[in-house]
């Protein structure tokens, strides 16, 4: 009787511990999230355990929350809470998330930093895809002692972004987001364009500033090695640039269809109908296509340039000043016709 009693008390115990196991294994290894694509879970500096569980459930739709929950609660996950972005998808399971966001083990994010017109807009951008806001990029950016620290000055400072798309970890600060820039910067600056730039009597900063005239002259990039060389003889022979897009900077009228006489009187270094040489610094983040088109600008005799009179975006070109004007008065009289003032 003994015996089975025992036999039986045994049995109870074996299927306690199967249940327990299978009960335990189903909350860890299941996969909970009904997601289609694989979806980031962004966590903050000041979430909490409660916090990151209402992202997980907004984001994720999971099925239960139970094995995360037991987990948090007895691994103190709210005592060790690691901001940053992390994947899940629907082949996650729940011990494989907590393991990941327990241990920090965040995943790398796309960081696009585009060519864009002004320092503010490259800021709103990048500050949509980091962790860090606007403020503090821009309070960064704004900062005279640290912009000449890193080798910049206000003028000059645009010349440090290379739009590309990088992978960053999402929690970077406003610092660490300048200090990768510079990085991004250095690696793209290599010998070989650094000798090009050199050939050309220029800085790497005077060659992206070039670049961003070249970039706001035209956006067929077939094109932008013939403007570049056109400036660049123009730089030879002691010429004014003459170029318009620096005249709408100096104005900060990016809007300007047609420039005007009294638009060239504007006083600004930047104007370069009034000054001679490279403005200040570029007139907005450079595309690496216009960058190129510089170091490698196509050999020509041409002076002059005027869009051409079907806005089809490229321009006609001529070596004579006589020329030019043949050019003009076409694209003035097809302003004109359509009234733009």
């Amino acid at each position: 009787m003994k015996k089975k009693t025992f036999i039986i008390a045994i049995s109870i115990v074996f299927a306690i511990l199967i249940a327990t196991f299978t009960s335990t294994y189903l909350l860890l290894f299941n996969k909970p999230f009904n997601v289609a694509s694989p979806t980031f879970i962004y966590i903050d500096n000041d979430d909490s355990t409660d916090s990151v569980f209402t992202k997980i459930k907004s984001n994720l739709n999971p099925q239960s929350m139970t094995g995360l929950k037991m987990l948090a609660r007895i691994k103190d996950y709210d005592e060790n809470i690691f901001p940053g972005a992390y994947r899940m998808d629907a082949g996650t399971t729940t011990l494989e998330a907590f393991r990941k966001l327990k241990s920090g083990n965040q995943t790398p994010v796309r960081l696009i930093v585009p060519s864009v017109r002004t320092l503010d807009k490259l800021v709103s951008r990048v500050s949509k895809q980091i962790m860090a806001d606007s403020a503090s990029i821009a309070a960064l950016l704004n900062d005279s002692s640290f912009i000449k620290k890193i080798g910049y000055n206000y003028e000059t400072l645009p010349a440090l972004f290379i739009p590309n798309t990088y992978e960053v970890y999402w929690n970077m600060s406003a610092e660490n987001f300048i200090r990768r820039m510079e990085k991004e910067n250095r690696n793209f600056w290599n010998e070989e364009r650094k000798a090009k730039a050199k050939a050309l009597n220029m800085t790497t900063t005077e060659v992206y500033t070039l670049a961003s005239i070249v970039d706001e002259e035209t956006a067929n990039n077939a094109e932008k090695p013939m403007i570049a060389g056109l400036y660049i003889n123009r730089l030879k022979k002691g010429m004014l640039l003459q170029a318009d897009p620096t005249v709408k900077f100096s104005m900060q009228d990016f809007g300007l269809k047609r420039i005007l006489f009294k638009h060239l009187e504007t006083d600004s270094p930047y104007n370069t109908y009034k000054y001679a040489g490279l403005p200040p610094g570029p007139i907005r983040i450079t595309s690496t296509t216009g960058i190129n088109s510089v170091l490698n600008y196509s050999r020509h005799n041409y002076l002059y340039m005027c869009a051409k009179e079907d806005f089809s975006g490229t321009h006609n070109f001529a070596s004579s000043l006589a020329e030019h004007n043949i050019n003009a008065r076409k694209y003035q009289q097809a302003l004109n016709k359509r009234n733009i003032k």
